[in-house]
Order: structure tokens, then sequence, then C-alpha cells
């Protein structure tokens, strides 16, 4: 099991959030044009609580099915456990809350980590690793 390299794990970072964009502009569409007249503190909470949990059914959907995003995919990255396995659905949903909570924290944390992984990897017992090309 061969580890992703923090370069190309932070460009597909980049790549996965243009994707995350589109994917999010749907998710809040369907919010915003199906409830255009509801306003105030509590739905701009209710709705960034919405946005979060989209944001979060995107991985886990990802990473609990095959381990790879569409940009995981493209940059040749697996998320996979400490022992190489497939996320669980709860795993991945954990790796995802550690993700959100540290935030920034966690991808700085990378250029210290004996390993370079980010903070919620470790926190989660997840790992980025390289997927082998096929050759036929």
């Amino acid at each position: 099991m061969v580890l992703a390299g923090l370069g190309r794990r932070v460009v597909s970072l980049l790549y996965e959030a243009v994707l995350l964009s589109a994917w999010l502009f749907v998710a809040g569409f369907l919010v915003v044009g199906l409830l255009p007249e509801v306003r105030g503190v509590w739905a701009q909470m209710l709705f960034q609580v919405y946005v979060i949990a989209a944001a979060g059914l995107y991985f886990v959907l990802f990473w609990s099915r095959g381990g790879q995003t569409l940009a995981m995919k493209t940059w040749r990255i697996r998320v996979v456990t400490v022992e190489g396995d497939l996320l669980t659905p709860r795993r991945a949903w954990l790796r995802y809350l550690w993700a959100v909570a540290s935030l920034g924290v966690g991808l700085l944390w990378a250029l210290f980590d004996r390993d370079r992984q980010f903070l919620h990897d470790r926190m989660a017992g997840t790992r980025l690793v390289m997927v082998a090309i096929k050759r036929d």
C-alpha cells in the first residue's frame, strides 16, 4: 500500500472543490427553488446544515462504494482503512465529520505529520493510497 503524496492529494482536493461546488449548486437550488420565500436566521442556519449534510452525502456515497470520488479517480487516489479495506458508511461519515471539524488545521497538520497524512485521516483511521495503473 503506497501512500499518496501530499502534492497529489492537494491537487485532487482542488479538483474536488470544483466538483463539489456543482453538486452543492444543484442541491441548494432544490431548496431555494422550492422554498424561495423562506427567510430569517433560522432558515439560514437550517440551510447551512442542509448544505453540510449534502456535501457529506456526496463524499460518503463515493468513499463507501469504491473508495474514490471522481477527483480521486482522476488522480489515482483511494481512501482506505489503515488495514487497507474499503470504508464502511459509518467510517466514511466519521472521516467526513472529522474533516469538517478540523477544517484548515487538518490540512496544515499534514505538513508536520510523520506520514504526511491529514488530521481527519489520523482521527478516522483512514489513509489515502495510490491506485495501481491497470495495463492490458
